[in-house]
């Protein structure tokens, strides 16, 4: 049974609805290379004609430029027949250096953090505090312009990103009123839900812990390549908490094809991952389908999980991507991955 980008999906117990395959705007912030406006713009129509309405960003993105670029397309398409999801991140606050101004020093770079080729002239500051949420839930509705931010993510809360650093940001979250905030802006109908926006799962376990998440964007780890978050994904659906999966390509290995871009997790290609790469390839050629299709298809089969978001550059990307999503892929082909040890 062939999928359709456009199928709406109900975001865990919020009411809200995405479309199966969503739209992230990480690479309008010039990931890994600058994109223009025009680009940008052209990638995002082209999501629209397919039928995608779910979009994603965060301040990150190119230090506030793909949410910018975000807001003025959808303003554009706004009218009674324009129904779209929104969400962004918080965590981070984009800062302006000036006289008199004292920041807090800068992190340590991220060795995973490639940086933003055409950003803005802005520096990030990590606060998961009560005021620093509610600030950045303002500074992204004055950067998009959008009437509505639909959901919020708590971007990067993990050890992963902060290292040493984690601790006094998790408790900026927790005990600092980080989530208390989130809690306020739900209760207030400001927002129709929150949950995490990571790169580990199991932050997003201790999480639960703390309040109720509706939904997290969970970036890779449940993938063709990574199925390390079943345990998250079972607690997940047993809690009626929807989860979003990004990075379905594994930082482009899965969708790189012979010759092409050959990263794992933004890193060199481990050899042991290379070799299970083609042995995936050479189990989906056997049923006559691509790769890329078997990997951004994978996660749905999970019942947690509620859509998958594409990070394509332009117009071209998005297209390509959306005819993998909708290409049929037969029951035994996961069925063999599965038999081979492939894939859970």
């Amino acid at each position: 049974m062939c999928m359709r980008a456009s199928e709406t999906r109900t975001v865990g117990r919020t009411g809200l609805t995405v479309t199966a395959l969503g739209m992230g705007t990480a690479a309008m912030g010039g990931l890994y290379a600058p994109v223009s406006a025009e680009a940008s713009l052209e990638a995002l129509e082209a999501a629209w004609q397919a039928g995608i309405r779910y979009f994603d960003s965060a301040p990150m993105y190119g230090l506030g430029r793909s949410e910018h670029l975000l807001g003025h397309f959808l303003r554009e398409k706004a009218g009674p027949d324009a129904s779209f999801t929104v969400s962004t991140k918080v965590g981070r606050l984009m800062a302006r250096e000036r006289p008199g101004r004292d920041l807090p020093p800068a992190p340590p770079k991220n060795a995973l953090d490639s940086g933003w080729h055409n950003g803005l002239p802005f520096r990030e500051v990590f606060d998961y505090s009560y005021d620093a949420i509610m600030r950045s839930f303002d500074d992204s509705g004055q950067r998009t312009g959008l009437e509505r931010l639909d959901l919020l993510f708590v971007h990067d809360i993990g050890s992963v990103t902060h290292g040493d650093a984690q601790a006094g940001h998790w408790a900026a979250l927790t005990k600092g009123g980080g989530f208390r905030a989130l809690e306020e802006l739900k209760a207030a109908g400001l927002v129709g839900g929150f949950g995490l926006g990571v790169n580990e799962a199991a932050v997003v376990l201790d999480a639960m812990n703390e309040t109720a998440l509706d939904c997290t964007l969970l970036a890779g780890r449940h993938t063709l390549l990574e199925q390390n978050a079943l345990d998250l994904l079972e607690k997940a659906r047993k809690a009626g908490m929807g989860i979003m999966i990004g990075g379905v390509f594994n930082s482009g290995i899965l969708a790189a094809g012979p010759g092409g871009h050959r990263r794992f997790n933004y890193q060199d290609v481990p050899e042991a991952v290379a070799r299970r790469v083609d042995a995936l390839t050479a189990a989906c050629a056997r049923f006559g389908v691509p790769l890329s299709a078997a990997a951004i298809q994978y996660p749905l089969r999970h019942p947690a999980v509620t859509a998958v978001l594409i990070g394509a550059r332009d117009a071209g990307q998005v297209r390509q991507n959306v005819e993998w999503f909708e290409q049929d892929v037969p029951a035994e082909l996961w069925q063999t991955l599965e038999r081979e040890g492939l894939a859970a």
